[in-house]
């Protein structure tokens, strides 16, 4: 695990400790975010090589 991923896990921890729940549910909808982002690149980058 590199220093960056660990300060974004104790980000995250901290977060949920003080936001309580808030903070769950702020981490999954930027985790569905992301993934939408992510799957949405890869289908633009899929088609544009088709060409």
């Amino acid at each position: 695990m590199t220093i960056d991923r660990v300060g974004d896990v104790v980000l995250a921890v901290l977060a949920v400790r003080v936001l309580g729940r808030d903070a769950v549910l702020l981490l999954r909808r930027a985790a569905a975010a992301g993934v939408r982002t992510g799957v949405s690149e890869l289908l633009r980058t899929g088609r544009e090589g088709d060409r």
